[in-house]
């Protein structure tokens, strides 16, 4: 959807409508609740940021509402598989959704036909950012920041850079730096970032970008080299400087992705509430905040600001993809 159409008015109607239930249907529906286990739907593979992130605040969930949160790992079409489950759920507060914001933005430009409007089929209690983005350059490129990873590139045919979706952050990324640079990329799309940084590690591709939560086991090996960061310095890698400081330009990396935990529109306001309270409460919780430091992610919103966030990212991000004519698959 352009956004044209997505007007303030017709952001903040799908929003009232979201959350402006009769009060006595409300009360019923949220009395007693809850009453057996919570479904959480991560729309990506196990051992990714937003898996962890999903199992972390779950975690925290269960414990504070007295019933299990069983996280379903639903990867498949850039997350569209999960997302969509989810909007098909029914909105009685018994699934919610944790899922990143490629999912929520970027498919509506790069996927025909979207079986969701992620402006009107959610409401977004939360959300969470890092403090940066890795960008990853395999070991054989032997590349040591983003000129040495330039130089390497043009003598290629085609740089083979790992992502998971078309309009997904890599994706924006590397797309960005071949404009600048002159780069020939070939895009290669997994379902998660686990199998992809799993190829960073084999080798099988050049590089990759994504995030440091699931980035780490192959900086960790050696294997994959750190040579630049979107958004802010990594504490672990303070001499790493930001694509910016190296000299890269482009919209793009003023924007951060995020994880959003949300649920089907309709869902009673009480139970809306709640689940928003208790995912900004997590972030004094001990178990979260040790998640949170070691992986350098950002506290959770509040709803307030998870709104917010989610509507300038939309018109950011929408613009950027059409002006890089972006398509759909």
């Amino acid at each position: 959807m352009s956004m044209s159409r997505l007007t303030r008015r017709r952001f903040m109607a799908a929003t009232a409508s979201a959350i402006a239930l009769p009060a006595l249907r409300t009360h019923a529906w949220a009395q007693g609740w809850p009453t057996k286990p919570i479904r959480l739907i991560v729309p990506y593979p196990v051992g990714g940021q937003t898996d962890l992130i999903a199992r972390t605040f779950g975690d925290f969930l269960s414990r504070n509402i007295g019933q299990p949160v069983v996280v379903e790992n639903k990867g498949g079409g850039g997350g569209i598989l999960g997302v969509t489950e989810v909007k098909r759920a029914a909105p009685d507060g018994y699934t919610l959704l944790c899922t990143i914001s490629s999912s929520l933005i970027q498919n509506r430009v790069t996927v025909k036909d979207l079986p969701y409007a992620p402006e009107q089929d959610f409401i977004y209690l939360t959300t969470i950012s890092g403090l940066g983005g890795p960008l990853v350059a395999a070991e054989k490129t032997g590349a040591t920041n983003l000129k040495e990873f330039v130089d390497y590139a043009k003598k290629l045919d085609k740089l083979n850079f790992g992502g998971y979706g078309v309009g997904s952050t890599p994706h924006l990324l590397i797309e960005t730096l071949s404009r600048q640079y002159g780069l020939k990329v070939e895009m290669v799309h997994y379902r998660g970032e686990a199998p992809m940084w799993a190829d960073v590690a084999s080798q099988t591709l050049d590089a990759a970008a994504g995030s440091y939560a699931a980035a780490l086991p192959v900086l960790q090996s050696g294997r994959g080299k750190l040579i630049g960061v979107t958004g802010d310095r990594l504490p672990p890698h303070p001499d790493v400087a930001t694509l910016v400081e190296q000299g890269a330009r482009g919209k793009y990396l003023g924007v951060r992705a995020f994880t959003a935990f949300a649920v089907p529109t309709g869902t009673p306001p009480e139970i809306v509430k709640k689940f928003s309270d208790l995912l900004y409460q997590a972030r004094e919780d001990a178990k979260v905040k040790q998640v949170l430091a070691t992986y350098f992610l950002q506290s959770p919103s509040t709803f307030d600001a998870a709104q917010t966030r989610f509507k300038n990212d939309t018109q950011v991000l929408l613009e950027l993809l059409h002006e890089l004519g972006v398509k759909p698959e």
